[in-house]
């Protein structure tokens, strides 16, 4: 009978987990096509500050899809292990990119995609390698956990870091370099998410018949996490309305999903007795990661997938053979002149806007 309850505890959390993560995905949409719709009608745009989304359905519409989703994969790790809630949020990339392409007409080229699968991959890789949580059952166990030098040294810099890249680098390169709200974004959730887990705590105290609502731990928590989530939505929104989404999407998922895990090994201590392994395994999905956001930046501006491999193909068979037409051999051909003029032109003006991308970065 336990067997069969466990299993059908798995199933459930396994639907949860599917549904927090379309949830989530589509509620990228929703807030793009609102910041899209209020950049028509002439409003400040939030990269520049504005907060005329608060005005706009599809952006409710999409701040409570995203809400739905995290409380959809709350709820799964209430019945499925975390080493499969977790991954399973890397889904929400793929249904963000999907339905990008359908819905805000934004194109990811092969590079892309094969970077965000290899994004994906490399975080599913470190979290299941991960170590596992150290159980906490008592607010006053949760206190000492964040009363830990080690903890409030890492809070300590990430509040410092923040503050600098809010203040100083954010309204410097922040409209032109992508890596700014995220990361503001993703260290900030770090510490978002360690509220979560302590109000999660003190809501099984509360059931339990606990006064929690007198312990002072509850409200600084309770407040902790309102300013968190605020400062995460209102970069996250710039972002949005800045870069392409499929593009902003994976990235802030790779950077979100690293500063949890190092925010949960300093806060809970899993690293100490982690195998040799799972070390293995975190550094390759780490260095994975580094891969696939290496190729999503890198070539977001070569207009490639998998209908020119052919001809790239072929190119390459010539120069092998050493029979690499010229330009004046392609002028000179009928039947592929058209696409070499065009190989040309498009390569000269690649070549252009990516020293021009490179020198801006």
């Amino acid at each position: 009978m336990s067997q069969t309850r466990g299993r059908y505890d798995f199933y459930i959390g396994l639907v949860l987990a599917m549904s927090s993560s379309i949830f989530i995905g589509g509620s990228f949409i929703l807030k793009k096509k609102g910041l899209l719709r209020l950049a028509r009608k002439g409003s400040m745009r939030a990269g520049q500050g504005g907060h005329a989304y608060l005005k706009e359905w599809l952006w409710w519409a999409g701040l409570l899809s995203m809400g739905a989703g995290e409380v959809a994969n709350f709820a799964a790790y209430a019945f499925a292990p975390a080493t499969l809630v977790t991954p399973l949020g890397a889904l929400s990339v793929l249904v963000s990119a999907i339905l990008s392409s359908y819905f805000l007409n934004e194109k990811l080229n092969l590079h892309g995609k094969i970077g965000c699968l290899l994004s994906i991959l490399g975080s599913t890789v470190m979290v299941i390698h991960a170590p596992q949580e150290e159980e906490v059952e008592t607010l006053n166990e949760m206190s000492h956990k964040l009363g830990d030098p080690g903890f409030v040294v890492f809070a300590t810099l990430v509040v410092i870091v923040s503050l600098i890249l809010i203040f100083v680098v954010g309204p410097r390169h922040g409209q032109t370099n992508i890596l700014v709200y995220i990361t503001i974004c993703s260290v900030i959730g770090a510490l978002s998410v360690s509220c979560v887990k302590g109000l999660g705590i003190a809501i099984k105290e509360l059931f339990a018949g606990k006064p929690v609502l007198k312990h002072p731990l509850s409200w600084i928590l309770l407040l902790s996490l309102i300013v968190c989530v605020s400062t995460q939505i209102n970069y996250l929104n710039r972002a949005l309305d800045i870069f392409n989404t499929s593009i902003v999407t994976p990235i802030y998922y790779v950077f979100f999903t690293t500063s949890v895990l190092t925010c949960s090994a300093i806060l809970f201590k899993e690293w100490q007795h982690m195998a040799a392994d799972d070390i293995i395994g975190t550094f390759s999905g780490f260095l994975t990661i580094i891969v696939g956001i290496f190729l999503l930046h890198a070539f977001k501006d070569v207009s490639f997938t998998l209908a020119n491999l052919p001809v790239s193909l072929r190119k390459d068979d010539r120069a092998a053979n050493g029979t690499l037409l010229s330009t004046y051999d392609c002028f000179n051909l009928d039947e592929e002149s058209s696409t070499c003029v065009g190989e040309i032109q498009s390569t000269e003006s690649l070549s252009a806007r990516r020293n021009g991308n490179l020198s801006a970065f």
